[in-house]
């Protein structure tokens, strides 16, 4: 099985227009978008499409999260947008993820994991749970795996784990990617996109280091040339 590996770029911004502009900025190959929340409940599905149409690789962070049939039926409802990648949350157990599955054989569904802006004090002092956060992130990906996913979404710090425990041709995608000499803001797993490549993560997601940049195109090939060359 061969594992494709790339840089998504995080688009967090409040329009489509917004996102039109900063695609001209980076005057690049068509590049893999991730779209979440704050996107997504502006452009809806149509917008969605058009950037499959314009031959962009998408991401749609949803991370959906419920009993199995309303996110088998969730899933259901994007299944012909023919997407590249869709988030569920690994919390909703392994019979919730079964189900994601169901209706959705093209696009690789992959399970949250615990988020990087989560580290141990808060698992412990908010979530309750007293186990050490490799040790979590590694069950959630072992459940995923059972559920027949494709992947997850992790921390670089979870990667090498997640592929010596269960199989290196599980997916890890990891956000979290700073380099040192930038802000971390409300992430708390960080790490830069070398070591992400020695922790041999299969996809690297990096959203503001990449798009408030001045030059957006010189920052996501150094990026691209620190991961993947």
């Amino acid at each position: 099985m061969t594992i494709n590996k790339d840089v998504i770029i995080a688009c967090d911004f409040d329009s489509s227009k917004e996102l039109d502009v900063f695609l001209k900025k980076i005057k690049t190959k068509k590049v893999f978008l991730k779209i979440g929340y704050q996107l997504f409940y502006k452009i809806g599905l149509e917008g969605i499409k058009k950037y499959k149409k314009q031959g962009y690789k998408i991401f749609l962070d949803l991370k959906l999260h419920d009993i199995p049939n309303t996110v088998k039926m969730g899933v259901k409802s994007l299944a012909d947008l023919n997407i590249d990648f869709l988030t569920i949350h690994a919390a909703g157990g392994i019979n919730m993820m079964k189900a994601a599955k169901e209706y959705c054989k093209k696009t690789k569904i992959l399970a949250v994991t615990q988020l990087t802006s989560i580290d141990q004090k808060t698992l412990k002092n908010e979530l309750l749970i007293n186990k050490p956060i490799k040790d979590v992130v590694l069950k959630y990906a072992s459940n995923a795996y059972k559920a027949g996913l494709d992947g997850v979404i992790c921390s670089v710090w979870e990667s090498k784990l997640i592929h010596s425990k269960i199989s290196k041709n599980f997916l890890t995608v990891c956000p979290g990617i700073r380099y040192q000499t930038t802000q971390a803001h409300d992430q708390k797993r960080v790490a830069d996109p070398k070591t992400a490549k020695k922790e041999t993560a299969n996809y690297i997601v990096v959203g503001r280091e990449i798009t408030k940049s001045p030059n957006p195109k010189l920052i996501y090939q150094k990026i691209i040339n620190d991961f993947l060359n």
